[in-house]
């Protein structure tokens, strides 16, 4: 079968960031209003999430550091909900992938599943917290502030979502979920509040990514002022967010799919796809058939979000840990997105199925984008019959090609990583 022509282009995206994140944090945390609420003693939580938040462990280090100056005693939390098969032993394992151990950041961790019920919403919703961070003198709180993968809202996925579903551990992600969209769109929001009102949360420290990864804000924030802070932070996080290089593709091949790259797997705000029953797709981008080549090491055989695909490979299929892969998708609710699709043997198999599934449109001429994952889209394979339009937006340029696309001995696609020698 022949394949479209394909050109490797590189793109531009805004690129605001924090040069030095340990700088910026000591200075921050050296606020009078922040410097008092540690004291001398004090044992003090940090809590640590599943996402790939690129400087987490300098975050980490840092924090601890600064409470260990200040004569309090820190420790780290996983706060990752069901994350890491809803085990403690698996949230340990789902830190250490992201670079967060004991020795990297300097301080204990202390992972539990047990949690403590610390109030309930207006709604009557039970509020749960990590047992070791209800025991502590008090607790920091930090995340990533970014768009959600269910829904938009003025309050996304931030400080008050690890507060209510992260430190909430299986049981709080679960109350919540079991909710649908309300759930984790309203009441998170109920419950997140409830956790920073509740008097042990010290601060929370806010971070929002440029496109490239890297920090772009940095925002140390006190409890009364995180709803008013994290709306404004969600705004800025919007702005920054990239997106694929068009807008109409027959043919979107995704290199791996990861929890390290988003709690779907794959960024539903990317890919133009939600897959919630009775939730309306976003009207773009508009991708007519998707490919998932492979299971990024670090999701430890989690595939939640492979159902988002048309057309999978084996060898994603031979990484699945389905017990994993169950659990955090039972724990959403959302199971249309663990399902499976239809498994072909290798790249070059999904490809040809995808495109003679392209009705009306002969396979050399489908609109063909093929990316790493869904966090890194500044380098990406287009059709040749896209880079008109591709190249108008202005902030994209043509590395190498049009080409051939380049298959290895086993029918995959060669790695993007090598840039020109795929073509």
């Amino acid at each position: 079968m022949e394949f479209p022509k394909v050109a490797l282009v590189r793109r531009e995206f805004p690129r605001p960031r924090v040069e030095e994140v340990e700088d910026e944090l000591r200075r921050q945390c050296a606020r009078p209003e922040i410097r008092k609420k540690l004291r001398p003693g004090m044992r003090v939580a940090i809590t640590a999430g599943s996402r790939g938040i690129s400087d987490i462990p300098k975050v980490l280090e840092t924090l601890v550091g600064i409470v260990r100056g200040a004569g309090a005693e820190p420790f780290i939390v996983p706060a990752m909900g069901s994350h890491g098969g809803a085990t403690a032993e698996g949230q340990l394992e789902v830190l250490e992938s992201l670079g967060v151990t004991e020795r990297s950041v300097g301080a204990p961790i202390r992972s539990s599943m047990e949690t403590v019920e610390i109030g309930h919403t207006p709604h009557g919703i039970p509020v749960y917290m990590d047992r070791l961070a209800a025991q502590a003198d008090g607790v920091v709180v930090v995340g990533r502030i970014k768009q959600h993968t269910d829904f938009h809202s003025e309050i996304e996925s931030g400080l008050l979502k690890m507060a209510a579903i992260g430190l909430g551990k299986h049981a709080g992600a679960l109350e919540l979920h079991a909710r649908g969209i309300p759930g984790i769109r309203d009441h998170m929001v109920e419950a997140g509040s409830l956790v920073f009102s509740s008097g042990k949360i010290l601060f929370g420290v806010a971070l929002v990514e440029n496109a490239y990864e890297e920090t772009a804000i940095l925002e140390v924030i006190l409890p009364e002022a995180v709803i008013e802070r994290e709306k404004a932070l969600l705004r800025r996080a919007r702005n920054l967010a990239p997106k694929l290089p068009a807008e109409e593709i027959d043919v979107l091949f995704v290199d791996e799919l990861g929890k390290n790259y988003s709690g779907t797997g794959m960024d539903t705000n990317v890919i133009g796809r939600y897959r919630i029953p009775g939730v309306e797709e976003p009207e773009s981008p508009k991708v007519r058939y998707i490919i998932v080549g492979d299971l990024s090491e670090a999701s430890h055989g989690n595939a939640l979000g492979v159902g988002l695909a048309d057309f999978t490979t084996k060898r994603l299929f031979e990484k699945m840990d389905f017990a994993a892969t169950n659990q955090n998708v039972l724990t959403s609710t959302f199971v249309e997105r663990g399902k499976i699709p239809l498994i072909l043997e290798n790249d070059r198999e999904a490809l040809e199925a995808a495109v003679r599934c392209n009705w009306g449109v002969p396979p050399e001429r489908a609109r063909f984008v093929r990316i790493p994952n869904t966090l890194d889209l500044r380098y990406a394979l287009v059709s040749e019959n896209l880079l008109e339009e591709v190249l108008a937006a202005g902030d994209a340029e043509i590395v190498d090609g049009p080409a051939e696309l380049s298959f290895d001995g086993s029918g995959n696609l060669r790695p993007l990583a090598e840039s020109s020698r795929l073509l």
